[in-house]
Order: structure tokens, then sequence, then C-alpha cells
């Protein structure tokens, strides 16, 4: 797993602003070619890791260094800006009594319990994304063409969000009417039954992902290159995994990052990797990253994924049980919220979400790059490419910071660093020298 205002006024601005502050810059690359091992990285009997770890971190250039390193620190701001103005908004809905009037408005509608709930998911729906498209705009748009990561103009990339739109509008809708019905039918029990809820839609997402929500999105085919294919589909057998397919997405259509994932489960599992990956990857880079992916399979960490998302639901729940009745008892009547069987309190809902997955960012972080961790050390096991696990990182680090400081690592980090992935690698080269070591020749018996 190498994540309403007025009219149209906003995007027409934000728009115009883009043709000033949003030109595309090509992403920097290593000066050098890192399909070269580095001489501190060859194998020898001097081989040290944290030379050839060194090695391979110089064929970064200064400059491309300090750009990803300002993309990725900038990052930890927007956590926070993210955090702090999806809480404006929620605020704002409730205390301008916004979020009771978008329930009034559909109570006159329709007299259908179950009608009334969509129709207000899809005003509730529409109002924050006109009212979070500024953040949007500068943070998916702006920004990423400023690095050069975006490829797509302002029209395709508008498209997507509208896609994303209506994928929300269906989901949410389905989403808002199960736990408001729940929350109806049981009144003391509800929070329990929510989170079951909860977790069963996630599951679900999670399923239909890969082969109903991303082709949407991206055009997804079958690999038919037996160069690339043969390599992979023989160490995905090699490793029990029933496969018979590799898939490519378009990822190029969107951004110039290299990437491949491993999504669904059960009947809907697919091991996909991007275009862009193979375009620039060489094809030990390629099977690196590839024996990353099948260990998120062998390991089963979709399941584990689901488990552990399902115990944070739960205590989310409990404790949203709790901050509602506080928060209703105290606010409820000015903001105009009737209950918790009431449409309008979901503001409140998703501000103390809000809350509580800000507060949990380094847990979650540390969750998934433990799995990352695991991945990488099955993917260095099963593919053997410890150089081209370092050329993988390289090409990672357009975007990502390589040397974090430990403290840093752990509250921003859903990835190993890629100083810790690269040393991790040339440390497991160093364990297995023969491999890399040209063999004695034995001089044949007369």
């Amino acid at each position: 797993m190498f994540r309403f205002a007025k009219g149209i006024a906003l995007p027409i601005l934000f728009a115009a602003l883009a043709l000033g502050s949003a030109a595309a810059q090509p992403a920097i690359q290593p000066t050098a070619d890192i399909t070269q091992v580095p001489a501190a990285a060859q194998p020898s009997a001097h081989f040290d890791a944290d030379a050839a770890t060194e090695a391979y971190l110089s064929l970064i250039p200064a400059a491309a260094k300090a750009r990803s390193d300002a993309y990725f620190e900038g990052g930890y701001w927007l956590i926070l800006w993210d955090f702090l103005y999806a809480s404006a908004v929620s605020l704002l809905l409730l205390n301008l009594r916004w979020s009771a009037k978008m329930r009034d408005l559909a109570e006159r509608v329709t007299r259908f319990t179950w009608l009334r709930d969509a129709l207000y998911w899809v005003q509730y729906l529409l109002a924050v994304t006109v009212l979070g498209f500024p953040l949007e705009f500068y943070e998916n748009y702006v920004r990423e063409h400023k690095y050069g990561l975006a490829t797509q103009s302002f029209g395709p990339w508008m498209g997507d969000e509208g896609k994303a739109l209506l994928i929300n509008l269906l989901m949410g809708a389905i989403a808002t009417l199960l736990l408001l019905a729940i929350v109806r039918k049981r009144r003391q029990s509800w929070w329990i039954w929510g989170a079951l809820g909860a977790i069963f839609m996630t599951v679900v997402a999670i399923a239909i992902g890969p082969v109903y929500l991303q082709p949407i999105f991206n055009k997804i085919t079958r690999l038919n290159d037996p160069r690339i294919t043969g390599p992979i589909l023989r160490m995905a057998h090699a490793n029990g995994i029933p496969t018979n397919d590799v898939y490519q997405i378009d990822a190029s259509r969107q951004t110039t990052r290299m990437s491949a994932n491993v999504s669904g489960f059960a009947s809907t599992m697919r091991i996909t990797l991007n275009d862009n990956l193979l375009r620039r990857g060489s094809p030990e880079e390629i099977q690196a990253v590839m024996g990353h992916e099948m260990g998120h399979y062998v390991m089963n960490h979709i399941p584990k994924s689901i488990l552990f998302i399902s115990a944070v639901t739960v205590i989310f729940f409990a404790g949203l049980r709790w901050a509602l009745s506080w928060t209703l008892a105290r606010w409820g009547t000015h903001w105009g919220i009737r209950g918790i069987t009431d449409p309008a309190v979901l503001p409140l809902v998703f501000l103390l979400g809000g809350i509580f997955f800000f507060v949990l960012t380094p847990v979650m972080n540390t969750q998934v790059r433990t799995q990352e961790k695991e991945a990488d050390m099955f993917g260095l096991n099963a593919a053997r490419q410890p150089d081209g696990f370092a050329q993988a990182a390289i090409h990672l680090a357009e975007y990502r910071k390589m040397r974090p400081g430990p403290v840093e690592e752990w509250i921003f980090f859903d990835h190993p660093s890629g100083y810790n992935r690269i040393h991790s690698a040339m440390v497991w080269k160093g364990e297995n020298l023969e491999l890399f070591s040209p063999k004695p020749v034995q001089a044949e018996a007369h």
C-alpha cells in the first residue's frame, strides 16, 4: 500500500487564481542513474550497510531533497488546518442553525422519515463541499501542481471531484439512513449497534472499492507484458497467492507518483501497479515493490486492519454516546437540535469525530507504519531485490521526507521513512551477500 456558497463563484475564482499559482513543475529527478548500484553498495568482503545507505541517499540532489522535505513538512500543517477548517465548518452549521434549517426544509418536502434523512444528507454534503472547496482546491490542486506531482488540468480535476461527490451522495445517504434508523430503534444501545453498522459499511466499501469504485476514476487493465508479469506471478505462486493476473492503472492521468497497492479481499483482491511505476521503474524495482504488496496479502494485513479499525470504531461510538449527551444538554436548544434522532445532529457528530481522530493521528499512523514495515521485510525476502527496493525508496523521496527525527516519524509517518527503508534493504543485503557475489569458477577435473 506503497490516501456551497453562492452559485459557481468560488470554483471560478479559484480557477482564475490557479492560472497564476499552479503552473506545473516537473518533479526533480536524481542526477545519477539510480539503477546503477553505487560503489559502496556493491557486494564485497567489506560491505557496510550504513555506508551503502549513505551512498544511495547521496544520489538525491540537494535541491530535490529540500523540495520534498518542504512538501512533506507542509503536510504536517495541513493535518492541523484540515482539522481546524472542518471543525469551523461544523460549528458554523450548528451556531447559525443552518443544520436545523436543512432539517426543516426536508420535513416540509416529505412526510417520510427515511426520505427526510436522505434529503438532509444531500443538503449537508453540498454545504460542506462548497464551504470546504477553498482548502480542497489549494491542497489537492494548487499545491500538487506547485510541487510537480499533478498532471491534471482544472477541468479534469473538477470532473474527478464531481464523481467523488456523487459517490459520497449515494453512499453517505445509505449510511445516514442506516445509522439514524439504528438510533431510533435502539435508544439505549444505539452506540453498540451503530458501531457494528459502521464496521459493516467499512467492510463493504473495502470489498467493492477495487472492482466498482476505482474504475470510475481510472482505467484498470490486465498487464500482459510477460517480461514484467512473469517474475511477479512466479513470486506470487511461490508464496501461495492464488492469482494469475497482474493489473495496471493509468494513474499518470492524475499524478506523477509511482505506487502499487493490494486492495479488496477474498474474490475482489487485486494487486495493482500504476503506469508511472511501469514507465520509470527498473525490473528490479518493480519486483521489489510487488513483493512488498504481496506481503500485505500473505500477512493478512487487510483483515487485521479491519479488526483494528473495528476496535477504534467501537471506542469512538462509546465515547460519542457520552459526548453527544453532554453537548446536546448544554447547547442542543441553541443549535435547534431535538435530540440524537434528529438528522440535524450530523455536524456535531462529524465535529466530535474530527476531534477524536485528530488526537488519534499518531496511533493510526503507527498501525499502518507497522504493517508497512512487515510488508517491507516480506518483500525483501520474497523478491530478493534490495537494490530495487532502494531505488523505489529514492523515487518515493520525490514527495516524502527521507530523514525525519524519531518523534517526527512516530507522529506523522504512515510508512517507514526513506532512510529506514533503504537501511533495512542494505542490512538484508549484507546478510545475504552470497546472492550477489560472483560464484567462484571451479577447475574442471581431468
